[in-house]
């Protein structure tokens, strides 16, 4: 469910030949060594066949994680800040010139397959501290994904209850600490704007887009809280199982839900989708043009139609529990409309009539089933795909119900809707500690350095982790190879 996102990739940057400091001579070059090691595994994992990549996303939190207290050592030295009691007085020789392949703004859409997007250039240690903490805010959102994809494969038996739970809290985790990046992020980018006036060199990193991204990781996180109490998702897939054999022998178990309190999570959700997509839909305006691709913002905007449909299934649920099933099926029609999804009068389901529409219907849920099982970009419709099953069981469930033994009115869904209440928070943003060296490190490098940057050697190529034919036979006469020859230090 969580967005997919895109790990950007970066040039090559030697910060002895812009810094030098006079306190400890050896932190620019203990910075460059692991910015070098960060640029490696990011260049190493773009190259990694997407269903592959799964296996050195640990590899790159690892190495940007430490490389972030050295890179935030010497931007605390350019203003003369203390780290744990020792001051660090960084000069800066002359303005760095920093490379970066940005992810998600529209100017990165790439036209024709093979082709990287160009890269920006940017001239301030501020930006690089922008680009590595928003790569590792969107590692953390990968490693969520990862968390969860086996709640949604098909190909094997379907996961416990307990393995549910544990899968949904290490996401939920992951995505809190990429909300709090962002944060923590898009506060320091409202000062810069509003104290400096430096326009962002991308969307990727403007205030907007990193407020946008803050709350989508809030959203996501809330609903995962009602995932994981949630039996209705886990039946339908159950039920889509080949592999599954305990309807053989028992019938599978839907608990009581609190459904006015989850109704309520999911509106909170909503409501933080809704500020995200308002944000990134208003960002060419505020920053200028800059402005998040087309994909990124039909995600937002699923998220928050799947979310409010999520909200009126629970009202319904509340409703039917309370024996109105015609009230419940009034909600399942206004949770029906915020998906987008067509009822067939005739047949009293949820889906499109016969013909085309439902061929087409096919058509889309196979290829989301292959996407989970190569775990490639599966949930990116934001889980609309995944609530209209929900819709259909409930509606075929509760249409029977209401036909054959209560037989009530079904109401108008207008006004259920204008009935809503607010919805309600769960989880508490903890902010964002930057991490510092520890003393004996800030020792150590008192001592001059004992070797050059090698990073400094390597010039920067545009045509840094250019992939060509990514997947095998995509162009005539291509074999799924890398780019051969001399190679191109980035």
């Amino acid at each position: 469910m969580p967005y997919p996102f895109v790990l950007p990739t970066t040039s090559s940057f030697s910060f002895t030949s812009c810094f030098s400091c006079e306190s400890h001579p050896s932190l620019p070059l203990n910075a460059s060594t692991r910015r070098g090691v960060v640029r490696e595994d990011l260049k190493a994992f773009k190259r990694t066949p997407r269903e592959h990549q799964v296996a050195k996303l640990p590899t790159v939190v690892s190495s940007v994680i430490a490389y972030l207290p050295y890179l935030f050592a010497v931007d605390a030295g350019l203003s003369q800040q203390a780290i744990n009691g020792e001051e660090i007085a960084v000069i800066l020789k002359t303005a760095p010139v920093i490379e970066w392949r940005p992810t998600l703004s529209d100017n990165a859409a790439v036209a024709v397959p093979g082709k990287d997007p160009a890269r920006v250039k940017v001239h301030s240690l501020e930006y690089e501290v922008f680009f590595v903490l928003s790569c590792l805010a969107n590692a953390h959102t990968l490693q969520a994904r990862t968390a969860l994809h086996p709640l949604y494969v098909l190909s094997t038996a379907p996961v416990g209850t307990q393995q549910r739970q544990v899968a949904v809290s290490a996401a939920t985790k992951n995505l809190l600490d990429a909300a709090s990046i962002y944060d923590y992020l898009a506060l320091r980018a409202e000062g810069l704007s509003s104290g400096y006036g430096m326009a962002p060199p991308c969307a990727d990193i403007s205030p907007a887009a990193l407020r946008a991204q803050c709350s989508l990781a809030m959203a996501e996180a809330t609903l995962l809280a009602v995932l994981k109490d949630d039996p209705y998702p886990a039946v339908v897939a159950q039920d889509r199982n080949k592999n599954d054999t305990e309807w053989m022998y028992k019938a599978p178990d839907i608990p009581k839900v609190r459904a006015h309190l989850f109704a309520r999570l999911c509106l909170a959700a909503s409501e933080h989708a809704a500020q995200a997509y308002s944000l990134c839909a208003g960002l060419a305006r505020a920053e200028g043009g800059a402005k998040v691709t087309e994909s990124f913002l039909k995600y937002l905007d699923n998220l928050r139609r799947t979310s409010r449909a999520k909200a009126c299934r629970f009202f319904g649920i509340d409703s039917e529990l309370g024996g109105q099933t015609g009230t419940a099926i009034a909600w399942l029609n206004a949770g029906l409309q915020e998906l987008g999804v067509e009822r067939n009068p005739s047949e009293g389901g949820s889906k499109k009539s016969g013909g085309l529409g439902r061929l087409k219907e096919k058509w889309t849920e196979k290829r989301e089933d292959k996407k989970v099982e190569r775990g490639l970009d599966w949930g990116a419709d934001a889980g609309r795909l995944e609530e209209s099953r929900v819709y259909e069981m409930l509606w075929e469930k509760w249409s029977k119900q209401n036909d054959t033994i209560m037989t009530q009115v079904v109401p108008p869904s207008g006004p259920l809707l204008q009935q809503m209440p607010m919805g309600r928070e769960i989880h508490t943003l903890k902010p964002f500690q930057p991490p510092q060296l520890d003393p004996p490190t800030l020792e150590a490098m008192r001592a001059p350095p004992e070797r050059s940057d090698d990073a400094a050697l390597y010039p920067s190529s545009d045509e840094d982790d250019t992939m060509i034919g990514a997947t095998i036979g995509a162009f005539p006469g291509t074999q799924g190879h890398y780019r051969t020859g001399t190679p191109n230090y980035f």
